[in-house]
C-alpha cells in the first residue's frame, strides 16, 4: 500500500494512474463489473460478476447474446469502479483483451473452486476467461456537484454582468 497522500489531498483535480499491480488489488476487491462486447453491428454492455484468476478475469454465464459476443473474434473490455464514501476517493480498473470460453476439463474443475456464484438464478453453466492484452487503472478524488463546472456556467456568469 502505498504511504502517498490521496489523490486530492492537495490538488483536487489530479488523477491518479494506477500500476498493474494496484489495478489487480482493486479488481480483487469488488465482485461486480461491466462486460463491453460488440453485438452485430453496435456495442453492448453487460453487467457481470467476476472472479479474478492468475492475471484473468473468470465469469460464469449462460447460452446467449453475451456469451456468443464475448467469446467470439473480437476483443472485450470490462470496467469496475468503486470508491470510498468516507474518503470520496474513487477508483476505475478498464481490462481489455480477448474472452475465450473455458473447456479443458481441469481448467473448469479448478475454475468452480473459484466459487463463483451468479446474483441472477437460472442455468449459467458457461465459464468464461478473460485473458487482458491491457490493464489501466485510475484514482481520483469526487468533486462536491457544487464545484462542478459546465459551458451553461460561463453563459450565466455573463447574462448577469
Amino acid at each position: 500500500m502505498s504511504t502517498d497522500p490521496k489523490p486530492g489531498a492537495e490538488h483536487p483535480h489530479e488523477v491518479e494512474n494506477l500500476d498493474n499491480h494496484e489495478c489487480w488489488r482493486l479488481l480483487r476487491s469488488v465482485s461486480v463489473g461491466r462486460l463491453a462486447v460488440w453485438v452485430e453491428d453496435h456495442p453492448d454492455i453487460f453487467p457481470i460478476n467476476y472472479k479474478v484468476d492468475h492475471g484473468t478475469l473468470v465469469f460464469r454465464t449462460a447460452d446467449g447474446t453475451k456469451l456468443q459476443a464475448a467469446t467470439g473474434d473480437t476483443p472485450v473490455a470490462v470496467e469496475a469502479d468503486g470508491v470510498d464514501a468516507d474518503s470520496g476517493v474513487a477508483w476505475s480498473v478498464v481490462i481489455k483483451g480477448q474472452a475465450a470460453p473455458v473447456k479443458n476439463q481441469q481448467e473448469v474443475l479448478d475454475t468452480v473452486g473459484l466459487l463463483l456464484f451468479p446474483w441472477q438464478a437460472g442455468k449459467k453453466e458457461h465459464f468464461v476467461r478473460i485473458t487482458p492484452d491491457v490493464v489501466t487503472g485510475r484514482r481520483f478524488k469526487v468533486t462536491p456537484p457544487l464545484t462542478w463546472w459546465t459551458p451553461l456556467d460561463d453563459a450565466t456568469r455573463s447574462g448577469y454582468e
